[in-house]
């Protein structure tokens, strides 16, 4: 008779597989392992321990260069190596160092000219394929015009790096489609440096003077945070006119200031005094014109005509020889004085005004320069309307400062300042206590030095380190020493009665485990017991010890609770 069996389900796993937990629990629970347990957790906390010194002990990483080509990287890794400064390269492909060695790679790289820059300003031209379009080769032209303004401008102390982009529109003939070239320059300053008014102006010009046909105003200047340095008069309106007079009233209260500071600095000495200075200047320009004329003038041109004699004059004529018979001389024209009459041709004197006889009209147009003065007076912008000067003094520790003293500090700096009283000008000098010193350095705080993140990473590792020893190591070996010294002594009790079967021997080798391998157990050391759990271990080494006193007493103690 055959018998069938059951099919097996596919989708079953083997028995051995079913549960993973299951089949941990039993290797565990094997002796060879059991004894290795604790030795296996030791080497755990031993390796935690390194992982965690090796995490904690290595310093904060920090980018040295990004987007380098690999050429450089090469370069700059070789030299790194050679420095003994440590480097790696991230998933992106920076390198970083740690950032106690940053500066120091810096300074090793820079002066071993690492890394190499990329070629750019007109040796770019050198890299330009035979059969290029014009196209391409003015925007190459551009970019190496481009490159080489950002060098210039880099050369300048504040400015760490530049970028320059040039609008050159296409040149036309016709002049109405003509369009001016313009530029825009991107600089990034040093940290803490800033640029001056004057070194913004002659950026502007050297890049206007580089490109033709380009303007000043054409020029736009910006730093790495996004601040307009180029400020153009006509193109912001007010804006810039405001800008110069705060500008330029700055100017007069920082000069006034600083007289009084050279004026009280060796007589109070540094920092025994503050001076504030408010100056309202007066930035308006005037120009006048006068024009002023003489009433009196003289004749510049006279034009004009007359007619001859009269057609009824009579010929000369008398009894030749006779006096009566001369031609009387040529008449000229006079002008007769006033409030008198002028004499006749012989003497005679007419009673009416004198006329030429042989002049019948006339006709004349004069022209008279007349006296004139111009008179052109200009008005420079930059008087000092009024002028307001504050000092507190610093109190001395001991006693005060008297009025007189108070007096004369005051009469100096009102000399300083050119103190003008049609003005209404101010000086006031009084004398308190500082709250705070001020020649004293402010010292940094103690968790902001740079030698404390270092320290605290060593200090956390070795804490850590300490801890694994002492509370993990240390109480595994401990235990593990313990066992092997009960396991010793259970063995030599049991082998000093050979004459015990094994399981006796067995029992009193566990009764020795439990008593501390101290020997048998007694009633005396039940009775000594110190706890619950130390009294229940002795009974049970007892009871494998003595099991047939433990069944009397069990079967006693029975009857007693009978008899109750």
């Amino acid at each position: 008779m055959a018998t069938q069996l059951a099919p097996i389900p596919t989708g079953a796993a083997p028995e051995r597989f079913a549960n993973p937990l299951k089949q941990i629990g039993g290797l565990v629970a094997q002796p060879a392992v059991k004894r290795s347990l604790p030795l296996i957790f030791m080497l755990g906390l031993v390796i935690a321990a390194g992982i965690a010194w090796a995490t904690l002990s290595t310093p904060a990483q920090k980018v040295l260069f990004a987007g380098l080509a690999d050429a450089d990287k090469q370069a700059v890794v070789s030299a790194l190596d050679a420095a003994n400064i440590d480097n790696a390269v991230d998933g992106t492909g920076n390198i970083t160092v740690g950032e106690e060695d940053y500066h120091k790679a810096k300074m090793l790289l820079a002066g071993q000219d690492l890394p190499k820059a990329a070629p750019g300003g007109y040796a770019l031209l050198d890299q330009l394929p035979m059969g290029v379009s014009r196209a391409v080769e003015g925007e190459r032209l551009k970019q190496a015009r481009e490159t080489e303004i950002a060098r210039s401008i880099q050369e300048i102390d504040a400015v760490a790096e530049a970028r320059v982009h040039l609008a050159t529109p296409e040149s036309t003939v016709f002049v109405r489609d003509q369009a001016q070239p313009t530029a825009s320059v991107v600089v990034k300053l040093q940290p803490g440096r800033a640029l001056s008014d004057a070194q913004v102006r002659s950026i502007v010009n050297l890049v206007a003077s580089s490109v033709p046909g380009m303007k000043p105003d054409a020029v736009t200047i910006v730093d790495q945070m996004g601040t307009l340095l180029s400020k153009s008069a006509d193109g912001l309106g007010g804006a810039g006119e405001t800008d110069k007079r705060i500008e330029f009233q700055r100017q007069v209260e920082d000069k006034v200031r600083q007289q009084v500071a050279q004026l009280l600095t060796p007589l109070l000495g540094a920092g025994n005094f503050t001076a504030e200075v408010q100056a309202d200047v007066n930035l308006d320009e005037r120009q006048a014109t006068r024009e002023s004329y003489e009433k009196q003038g003289t004749v510049r041109a006279e034009q004009g005509s007359w007619t001859g004699n009269q057609p009824n004059a009579g010929t000369p004529g008398g009894i030749p020889g006779a006096l009566s018979n001369t031609v009387p001389a040529p008449g000229t024209p006079q002008t007769p004085a006033q409030g008198g009459t002028q004499p006749g041709p012989n003497g005679q004197t007419p009673a009416g005004p004198v006329t030429d006889a042989l002049k019948q009209s006339d006709s004349f147009a004069r022209a008279y320069d007349l006296g004139k003065e111009v008179s052109v007076s200009r008005s420079a912008p930059g008087d000092i309307r009024r002028l307001s000067v504050a000092v507190l003094l610093r109190e001395p520790e001991k006693g005060r400062r008297t009025a007189m003293e108070i007096q004369q500090i005051t009469g100096l700096v009102q000399a300083a300042v050119g103190y003008n009283a049609q003005r209404q000008d101010q000086v006031t000098v009084i004398s308190k206590k500082f709250t705070g010193t001020a020649d004293a350095p402010v010292a940094p705080a103690w968790y902001e030095a740079a030698w404390l993140p270092m320290v605290v990473r060593n200090v956390t590792a070795l804490v850590i380190a300490l801890l694994v020893l002492l509370l993990g190591v240390r109480p595994i070996a401990k235990a593990l020493m313990k066992k092997r010294e009960d396991a010793g002594a259970g063995a030599k009790l049991a082998f000093s009665n050979p004459a015990a079967s094994p399981e006796e021997q067995a029992a009193m080798a566990a009764a020795a485990a439990a008593n501390g391998g101290a020997g048998p157990v007694s009633i005396e050391m039940l009775d000594n017991a110190r706890g619950y759990d130390d009294r229940v271990g002795l009974v049970r080494g007892f009871t494998r010890e003595n099991p047939a006193r433990a069944a009397l007493a069990v079967r006693d103690m029975i009857k007693a609770e009978n008899g109750q």
